[in-house]
């Protein structure tokens, strides 16, 4: 008999957080058998590591109320119901608007958050103390059709070394797909559009030394086979998978963080909800002295500058993005060609 509800006890800064499970039988991932009590339980087991990553930021849950066959949606502000004990902060969208995002301090927050159907967890690259200003560098290394992930793995280790030479340090994790994520830690003192170029200036230049594998090319019919650095993942309220945050897909794949020397025999679909905790228990947490050495990111503004001036200007926002000024025609490349043309 499927049971109504079940109680995890967690332990917190000010004692043991209660957590109510309803529906604990239900399945998340029904391919792997995989239950919603087994989602918390996971948010427990790696809940050091977990708020590590993802606490102190403002964060958007993608919500399943069906596990991961049915249909999602984001909750941008808090969830009805949530806890005393949970805070949000106040963010800015680009339009303009203001409204508050939850913040996850302790491993109970994500396992409530389980609670709510929530799979995957999308923190911002600042913290809450300063919505504004970020203090980690995003990159998204996204394998275009034709590519894999072993096709970004030589990309990641040229960004590595690409950022060492303007004296950033690059952190790596898988995406929890087909993608890799490189992230860096800087000093909280650039607002998202000055990160914004910084990465495309970097994405740039690696496009220069790695022409016939890397690409900064937004519309999807200039990639081709290449690996295209998704320079608008750095945005104001555009987010990534968090580390140690579970995927919809079908294996339970978690977004895994790895040392670098692990990247080039990495099987992102070995990293899922029930191999991370053994694994992080075991091996430690590739990310747990992230933030001990910030670096600043001057010299890609100077890069950015250099471009500039060289003719190369604005890359596309999003298309739900307000029109940015200096932002190139929002026509697609193919849609521009005039009839008959070849």
């Amino acid at each position: 008999m499927a049971r109504d509800a079940t109680t995890l006890e967690i332990d917190g800064p000010d004692g043991v957080r209660a957590v109510r499970v309803s529906s604990p039988d239900r399945m998340v991932w029904p391919e792997e058998g995989i239950t919603k009590l087994e989602l918390a339980e996971y948010f427990v087991a790696v809940g050091e590591a977990f708020v590590a990553a993802n606490g102190d930021r403002p964060v958007s849950l993608e919500r399943f109320r069906d596990g991961i066959g049915g249909e999602s949606f984001f909750s941008k502000n808090p969830p009805k119901g949530a806890p005393e004990w949970m805070r949000d902060v106040t963010v800015t969208y680009p339009s303009g608007r203001r409204h508050p995002q939850l913040v996850i301090d302790e491993p109970a927050g994500a396992v409530w958050a389980a609670q709510m159907n929530t799979i995957v967890f999308h923190p911002w690259a600042s913290r809450a103390g300063d919505p504004d200003l970020p203090d980690q560098l995003r990159v998204d290394l996204d394998p275009q059709p034709g590519t894999g992930f072993a096709d970004a793995v030589p990309t990641a280790y040229a960004l590595r070394d690409l950022l060492e030479e303007v004296g950033l340090t690059g952190f790596v994790k898988t995406s929890g797909n087909r993608g890799i994520h490189v992230f860096a830690p800087i000093e909280p003192v650039h607002e998202f559009l000055d990160v914004r170029h910084a990465v495309i200036a970097l994405g740039r230049e690696l496009e220069r030394r790695m022409p016939d594998r890397v690409t900064t090319a937004w519309w999807k019919e200039e990639r081709g086979e290449r690996i295209f650095v998704d320079f608008n993942q750095a945005n104001r309220d555009r987010t990534m998978a968090g580390a140690y945050s579970p995927r919809a897909l079908p294996t339970a794949a978690v977004s895994c963080p790895l040392e670098w020397d692990e990247l080039d025999a990495a099987e992102p679909a070995s990293f899922t909800v029930r191999t991370v905790p053994a694994r992080l228990a075991e091996r430690g947490d590739p990310w747990a002295h992230m933030h001990d050495a910030p670096g600043r990111i001057d010299t890609l503004l100077d890069w950015w500058r250099r471009d500039l001036d060289d003719g190369l200007g604005e890359l596309p926002f999003p298309p739900d993005f307000p029109k940015m000024p200096g932002e190139p025609t929002r026509v697609q490349p193919s849609r521009a060609r005039k009839p008959g043309a070849d």
